[in-house]
């Protein structure tokens, strides 16, 4: 069995980490398409076209089903639509409010990206799951670019406490909604202390996908795991071993493989709206 994960960059490795957790026999592969980080501030033309490059690559590569490691991916496609794939994709927002409704968290704080921020996304799926939630969603642009450069620490730490500052008032939980922002989670544990439940909506993700993959997984024989990247390969092999262990195989993908949203745009503008059923796959 073999799970695809996207994303922007590094951080998807945190759904990645979760998933061998729980389903250590499962294949992981992996994309980081880091030539286009951060998705946060692109354009919805952009990402909607990302979004159907990169589950294609993924089914591609012979995946079972594609867990999705990208928050931002997962706002636009609420409001415009999945792309057609003919696997099983798991909505990491839908995991995330998930989390939110078993925390029994009414007061909840959502730092995310701006593209996400914006799109309500977040707030829509943790109303429909605990009605009367309160959601406050702030966008953190800075923070994608320090986790992806490997700023940690006190630098971090400031930075995540300025993005924070934009919650009015005080909140139950705060939702870490994009997922490099769990590689920060010593930095928020500073800036909130332990009064506010910290939410890795990868957590959630991980543990729908082992709930997808049932008995097939303890059935399926174990299968290696790949980790592709467009950008520089030697800084994505560090970070891949800080996340997933020295022992993880990176490869990269070639421009073949791995075309330029830039020059892909007319081939992914198809109108769909967010009520569009999957032809051929299924959104969970």
């Amino acid at each position: 069995m073999t799970i695809g994960i996207f994303d922007s960059g590094v951080g998807g490795l945190t759904v990645a980490r979760r998933v061998r957790e729980l389903l250590p026999a499962a294949g992981i592969v992996y994309f980081a398409d880091q030539r286009h980080v951060p998705y946060g501030d692109r354009s919805i033309d952009d990402l909607r076209a990302l979004l159907a490059r990169n589950v294609a690559f993924l089914v591609a590569r012979g995946v079972d089903a594609i867990a999705m490691g990208c928050n931002t991916s997962c706002a636009v496609a609420a409001r415009y639509g999945w792309p057609d794939a003919p696997v099983p994709v798991l909505d990491l927002i839908a995991a995330a409010a998930g989390a939110v409704a078993a925390s029994g968290a009414r007061r909840v704080g959502v730092v995310a990206t701006t593209a996400t921020a914006s799109s309500g996304a977040y707030g829509n799926a943790i109303r429909a799951r605990v009605p009367g939630a309160e959601v406050l969603e702030v966008a953190a642009p800075a923070l994608v670019p320090l986790v992806e450069a490997g700023v940690r620490g006190r630098a971090a730490q400031e930075a995540v406490a300025a993005a924070c500052a934009g919650l009015p008032g005080k909140v139950d939980a705060v939702v870490l909604a994009c997922s490099h922002y769990p590689l920060l989670d010593a930095e928020f544990a500073a800036v909130f202390g332990e009064r506010v439940v910290r939410i890795d909506p990868a957590i959630a993700q991980a543990g729908r996908v082992a709930a997808w993959a049932g008995e097939r997984a303890s059935a399926a024989a174990p299968q290696p795991d790949r980790y592709f990247t467009n950008g520089a390969l030697d800084a994505f092999r560090r970070q891949v071993a800080a996340v997933m262990g020295p022992q993880a195989a990176v490869a990269a993908a070639s421009s073949d493989d791995v075309e330029d949203v830039e020059e892909q745009h007319d081939g992914h503008r198809a109108e769909r709206t967010a009520g569009d059923d999957l032809q051929h796959g299924v959104r969970l």
